[in-house]
Parts: C-alpha cells; sequence; structure tokens
C-alpha cells in the first residue's frame, strides 16, 4: 500500500475492495493489515489469524460478515488513522543522581547495571526523535518515607510480615500495618526533595517544553509507577497530562527497569496506552525481574525494542502488529461501554 493510500480513507476503501461491491470481506480486510504492518523497509509483519478476526469483529458492528462504509470509517478514524499517525509521548523514569552514584547506586544491586549507561541513547533519542511530549519523572520522597531501611523504628510490621523490624535488612520485604498490609520493599535512603540524590542526572538533556512528574510524595505509601501509587489510591499528574497531549503512544526507559520503568509500563497498558519499552535505555535491578518484567510487557501487548527503531515507529513508519491489536482492543471496550450507556439510557425513558 502506497503512503498516499493509507493517508486517504475513500482511496483507501476503494484499493481494497477488490470485488468493487461497496464492502470490505475479511480476506480484503486482511490485506489492509498486511499493508498496515510492515517496517519502514517493507517487511510485512504478520497478524495472528485470530487476531485478524477478532479485529475485524470489532469493526462489523452490523455483524454481518463485512465492513461497509459507515463501519470502515470508524476503523479508519479511530484505529488506521492512530496505527500510521501516532502522537507519543517519552516517559524517562527516575533518571536521578542517587540511583547513578549516590546511595541506591543500582550498579551495587543485584545485576550490577551501571546507571549511567542510560542517558547517551535517551539524549540521542531527545535530539533526533520528534516527540509529541517529553516526561521526566522524579522519586520525590520526604524524609519520613516508609521505603527506607533506617525509617523502619517508625512503623509497626504486621504479624503477618515474612520478617521482623530486628531480622530486616536492605532490600528485604516486610508487611507493615494497615488496612490491609502495607507490603513493602526497604530501600536506603535515596531521592530526598531538594536533594542532590534526587535531582536528575547532570548530564541528562533537558528538553524545552520537558514536563517533570514527581511521585513518592506521600510519606506512607511508596510510588513506583509514574501513574500512581502502589496502593492505587493517588494518581500523579502524569493521566491528565498525558491527555492534554493527546497521546496514544508512550515509549518508556531509565530507571530501574524492573521496578519503576516496569510498573509504569503495566499502567500505562492498563490505561489504555500503546506502550513501548526502550531496551537499551533501561537499567535494572535483578536480572530474573527484568525478564518478568520483558514477559509482562509483552503478555499485555506491549512492545520491547532498541533506540535505534524508535524515531520509524514515532513517525509511523514502522508499525507493530501488537500495538494495533492493543488499540484494536481498546476500541472493543469502548464501543461496549457505549452500548451499554444507550441501552442504560433507553431503559430510563
Amino acid at each position: 500500500m502506497s503512503h498516499e493510500i493509507l493517508s486517504d480513507m475513500d482511496a483507501c476503501f476503494s484499493a481494497f475492495d477488490k470485488d468493487a461491491d461497496g464492502l470490505l470481506s475479511i480476506g480484503e480486510f486482511e490485506l489492509i493489515c498486511r499493508a498496515l504492518f510492515r517496517n519502514d523497509r517493507g517487511k510485512i509483519y504478520g497478524l495472528e489469524k485470530h487476531q485478524l478476526r477478532e479485529i475485524f469483529d470489532i469493526f462489523d458492528t452490523k455483524k454481518d460478515g463485512v465492513l461497509d462504509p459507515e463501519e470502515f470509517e470508524v476503523c479508519w478514524n479511530r484505529w488506521i488513522k492512530v496505527c500510521t499517525r501516532p502522537r507519543s509521548a517519552f516517559l524517562i523514569v527516575d533518571v536521578q543522581n542517587d540511583f547513578i552514584s549516590g546511595s541506591l547506586n543500582i550498579k551495587h544491586c543485584a545485576a550490577q547495571h551501571e546507571g549511567s549507561e542510560v542517558i547517551e541513547p535517551i539524549n540521542r533519542l531527545l535530539d533526533t526523535v520528534p516527540f509529541d511530549a517529553v516526561f521526566y519523572s522524579l522519586d520525590w520522597h520526604p524524609v519520613d518515607h516508609v521505603s527506607f531501611i533506617d525509617n523502619l523504628h517508625m512503623r509497626d510490621v504486621d504479624k503477618s510480615s515474612p520478617l521482623t523490624k530486628e531480622e530486616a535488612r536492605v532490600y528485604d520485604t516486610v508487611a507493615f500495618i494497615g488496612q490491609p498490609p502495607l507490603i513493602q520493599r526497604l530501600w536506603p535512603r535515596h531521592c530526598v526533595q531538594d536533594s542532590w540524590g534526587a535531582e536528575l542526572h547532570k548530564d541528562l538533556k533537558i528538553v524545552d517544553k520537558g514536563i517533570k512528574v514527581y511521585k513518592g510524595t506521600n510519606p506512607e505509601v511508596d510510588s513506583y509507577s509514574v501513574f500512581r501509587d502502589n496502593k492505587k489510591m493517588t494518581e500523579t499528574t502524569l493521566s491528565s497530562q498525558l491527555q492534554d497531549k493527546g497521546a496514544t503512544d508512550i515509549y518508556i526507559c531509565g530507571l530501574a527497569y524492573d521496578v519503576c520503568v516496569g510498573a509504569t509500563a503495566v499502567d500505562a497498558l492498563t490505561s489504555g496506552y500503546r506502550t513501548i519499552l526502550i531496551d537499551d535505555c533501561s537499567r535494572g535491578v535483578d536480572l530474573v525481574d527484568i525478564e518478568k518484567t520483558k514477559a509482562m510487557v509483552i503478555g499485555s501487548n506491549g512492545v520491547i525494542i532498541n533506540s535505534s527503531q524508535v524515531k520509524a515507529m514515532v513517525e509511523g513508519r514502522d508499525r507493530r502488529p501488537e500495538l494495533g491489536y492493543k488499540l484494536a482492543l481498546e476500541i472493543k471496550q469502548s464501543l461496549k461501554s457505549k452500548n451499554t450507556n444507550n441501552i442504560n439510557t433507553n431503559n430510563e425513558k
């Protein structure tokens, strides 16, 4: 499919309506998908047969086995246009001094990763890729934060805790008294508000109009995800800011891969965003947990890529079927909710 056909709804419909009957069969729709899901060199990405059928059925709202022009218009506006012209946000997670050379230097953790290695590829992306929005998250803890090992004496552990206060050591997990008990991993004191350790690393490029998002500000609950705290009680500013930017795709990277980066990617996926994790721009704490993070992202229809692949994806020249399928599932849920609301409204009349 030429770029011109992809950019015009009527031309696209006509080009793939092979029998000129004014309708698209699933076979004709499959041809659209083969043209849609390919990389910037023209290589076609395969779409699983069951996924093809499910996507087709989502837009076949009249359930007659074909897409008419009205149904295709919904498919075009809500699905094809997003796949070809995504709005992309770049979310750089916690590239702060304490995680690179300070009190919680991840090089001293099990994976022995060098946190500073993420800076050069991140800066290169900031220089070369036309993201629609750039976000920087910062761990921003008060001095009495629940995650600090040296604050362990300030709170009582629950009887269900796997370790007592006396037994617990740094990086161990305990359960504090609460309803329900608060499961908390204990970390060295890090990223205290307004400290050097909480600052973004001096070599990280800060772009004009870059947006900072602060997390972990409540002393009583940790916040791995940039979206919300670990109890899922309080959201940060990220969700509303992404909506303001009209973001469809989120590219996530930073520190630490298996903690805050991973938690953020999972929340991005559950929030409905097409989610891309940038592997070589992330470093982590534990190799086993990093692999679990990758599996979780892939299993939820996210994508893990190298930074060299980002630009073509942001520009809509490299279009992944996983992200198309993810978007279709979100549209399915949206249409289902709309139909439910319509039924409820009619019943009230």
